[in-house]
This record gives C-alpha cells, sequence and structure tokens, in this order.
C-alpha cells in the first residue's frame, strides 16, 4: 500500500506532463480553445471588443480570442481586422441568431500536431475561425454556426511567413469543419482568402522546402510560424510518465491480487468450520422430543443401562 500512495503522489506530479503528451482530436482541441475564449467574455461582454483568452500551460504557443458581434452589423459592416483575418460585409451566418461569436486559434506550434499534411511544410501557423451562437454564453453546450461570404471572401493576412526555395510554389490549405480538405494560391505572398469557416495556413511541397525554423516561444503573439512541431524533452518526459503509470499499475494489481487470495483463503477457512459442524450435528442420532409445537432432539440421562460386575451381590 505504501508503495501505492508513493506511485500516486508522483504520478499526481507529473499529471501535467502526461497532460501535454497527450493528443486530442480536432473537434476536442477546438472545444477546449472555444471554452478558454468565452472564459475572457462571460463577464460583461461588450459587442465589438476583441477578448484574447488564454490557453491551459500545456498548450503553450496557442494564442486564443474571442469577438461578440450582433448578426446585422456583421452583415452590413463586416469587421476591419480580427486579428489577421479581415471580415468584409456581407458575411451571413446559418442558423441565423440575433448574436454570435467569432473565435479565433493561432495554433502556432502545434499546428502539424493537430492538422497533419503529409507531404508538405507548414511555412505559418494554423489560423482557426470559427462562430458560435452568442445568445446565451453560459450554457454548457453551444451550438456552432456557419458563417459564409456572400460577397467579397474573408481574406487572412499571415505575418512572418517562412521563405521558400525558388521554383517552388506555396499553396493556401483549408481545413473544413467536417473534415475536408482543400487548396488554393496565395495572393502577395501573404494572403489567404475564404468564404467559410475553418482552419487555414499556407505550406510548401516537403521536396522543396526549406529546413523548418525554430518554434516560437510561448505568449499571445499572432502569427509567428513554424514547420516541424516538437516538444522539448518529449521522449524522457514520455519515458517518465510510462515508469510512474506501470508503477501505479503494478501497485493496484497487487493490492488485488492480495486481496483476492486472502478471500479465497477465509472462503476455504468457513467451508472446513461448517463440513465440521456437520459431522458433529450427523455424528451422533438423537432422538426426537415434541416441545410445545416444535420437534427437537433430546439425549438420554443415561445412554448405557448399568450391569453389576458380581452376579453374587445381592
Amino acid at each position: 500500500m505504501l508503495l501505492l500512495y508513493l506511485c500516486m503522489f508522483f504520478f499526481l506530479q507529473e499529471v501535467d506532463i502526461a497532460q501535454s503528451n497527450k493528443t486530442f482530436s480536432a473537434p476536442e482541441f477546438d472545444s477546449i480553445l472555444q471554452e478558454c475564449a468565452f472564459k475572457a467574455v462571460v463577464v460583461n461582454p461588450k459587442t465589438g471588443v476583441i477578448y484574447n483568452g488564454r490557453a491551459p500551460a500545456t498548450l503553450s504557443g496557442v494564442s486564443v480570442a474571442a469577438l461578440r458581434l450582433r448578426s446585422g452589423s456583421l452583415r452590413r459592416k463586416g469587421f476591419n481586422k480580427y486579428k489577421e483575418f479581415h471580415i468584409p460585409v456581407g458575411v451571413i451566418e446559418q442558423p441565423y441568431v440575433e448574436r454570435l461569436i467569432l473565435v479565433y486559434h493561432n495554433l502556432a506550434n502545434w499546428s502539424s500536431s493537430y492538422y497533419s499534411l503529409p507531404g508538405y511544410t507548414f511555412l505559418a501557423p494554423v489560423l482557426g475561425l470559427l462562430a458560435y451562437d452568442a445568445t446565451d454564453l453560459s450554457a454548457a453546450t453551444l451550438s456552432k454556426l456557419d458563417i459564409r461570404a456572400s460577397d467579397d471572401p474573408i481574406s487572412i493576412n499571415f505575418l512572418n511567413v517562412l521563405s521558400w526555395p525558388k521554383g517552388s510554389s506555396p499553396k493556401c490549405v483549408y481545413f473544413g469543419l467536417d473534415g475536408s480538405l482543400g487548396f488554393d494560391n496565395v495572393v502577395n505572398g501573404t494572403t489567404c482568402l475564404t468564404t467559410n469557416p475553418g482552419h487555414f495556413s499556407i505550406v510548401v511541397e516537403s521536396s522543396v522546402a526549406t529546413p523548418p525554423a525554430a518554434p516560437p516561444t510561448a505568449g499571445g503573439g499572432g502569427g509567428a510560424a513554424t514547420s516541424t512541431i516538437t516538444s522539448g524533452g518529449g521522449k524522457g518526459r514520455s519515458k517518465k510518465t510510462r515508469i510512474i503509470v506501470g508503477c501505479v499499475v503494478g501497485g493496484v494489481c497487487g493490492d488485488f491480487l492480495g486481496m483476492v487470495i486472502g478471500y479465497v483463503k477465509k472462503c476455504r477457512r468457513r467451508r472446513k468450520i461448517e463440513r465440521m459442524e456437520e459431522a458433529a450435528e450427523w455424528g451422533v442420532a438423537l432422538p426426537m422430543a415434541s416441545v410445545g409445537r416444535s420437534k427437537v432432539p433430546v439425549a438420554l440421562g443415561t445412554r448405557t443401562r448399568p450391569l453389576l460386575e458380581n452376579r453374587f451381590v445381592p
């Protein structure tokens, strides 16, 4: 038991490391960032103000933000500069809601971890723009909206895009909310266009890509670009976590095995006592007598009739 407690203590100390090595699916990742963004606007939110959220410490470098707008204002006026996104007039949402909230993602050095693209290298971080119903920000679950630019497209101006070798052709990549994937041409070397929500980046084929730059440091910056994503010390942490988890599992299994063995011994001892009691009850047949309405076994006062040892004694 002491070993189990010690293992549990060290396991709780390393829980952040284990979480940092855990990879969520893209929808789960969106839900985590949505909750982080909503925490910044849940108290006295103002329309048209950008609120910067705080991502979990295990997602160092990731940036989130939230922008609450009226549906009619978004359609008539758009929003000039929401981080790297320029939202033009004519953007409508489906289904219709009175107020909506636009959540911004900058995955930074986690880009390729959640949006893997074999054969390509990221020249810019993955940026996301998602829309939610803002009628009740305190609700447990908020419905995701589909926005569409009916006139001019939404433009994404990436910052600090990595250079690419001559002869290569960088592409805008689009990751749809339904899991779809699309490519388009880059405008002016750093801008991509879209008419739908989703996640976006600039990539180039790996065969002609330049070596990736070092991942950006943690912080709230908007557009630091990166390519291959690694977590510092990941292998050592992963090995340490496996040792701790194995220790915990071994301690639990040992305690469980000890309980099983003890229970078996207790059952065998109880069965042995029952057999002895049963043998004692059936060893000597006793006559039955009626006592009230019940019959109970009785023993005679003298079981053997006395005999005289000498027949000559009167």
